[in-house]
């Protein structure tokens, strides 16, 4: 398939998906994440699976979907947890899925602390 066999592609839009796809298979990241238009699914689920990845999707809204691109391992634990909006995921839930992503462990903590002392903080204002 080439870019040509879709001409309503989003050019700068695939270049990313090529760029994640050549990050993993580099071995620089483990995971990835790409929010994409959903007429353009199609497309990158055949160029994801021509490279022996494994994915997940996750529907945003009508027009655009999360899809998470990897190794099987990373990929089965999404599919454990990531089950709504990512906005709502637990400060846990959202820790492991940076962590994943391989985001700075160090941001990754502090992001953790500060979500979960929010939490704390509301459930002791509701009680």
């Amino acid at each position: 398939m080439s870019t040509i066999d879709f001409p309503d592609l989003n050019i700068p839009e695939i270049k990313v998906l090529f760029n994640h796809i050549y990050e993993l298979k580099k071995g620089v990241r483990r995971m990835a994440l790409y929010t994409m238009n959903k007429k353009n699914l199609d497309y990158a689920v055949a160029r994801v699976k021509s490279q022996g990845l494994a994915y997940a999707i996750q529907e945003i809204d009508g027009c655009r979907i999360n899809l998470f691109i990897g190794c099987e391992e990373c990929i089965a634990a999404i599919r454990m947890f990531v089950d709504r909006p990512l906005n709502l995921l637990t400060p846990e839930e959202d820790f492991i899925l940076g962590a994943l992503l391989g985001y700075d462990v160090c941001m990754q903590c502090k992001r953790f602390c500060s979500r979960k002392s929010e939490q704390l903080k509301s459930s002791q204002d509701i009680a």
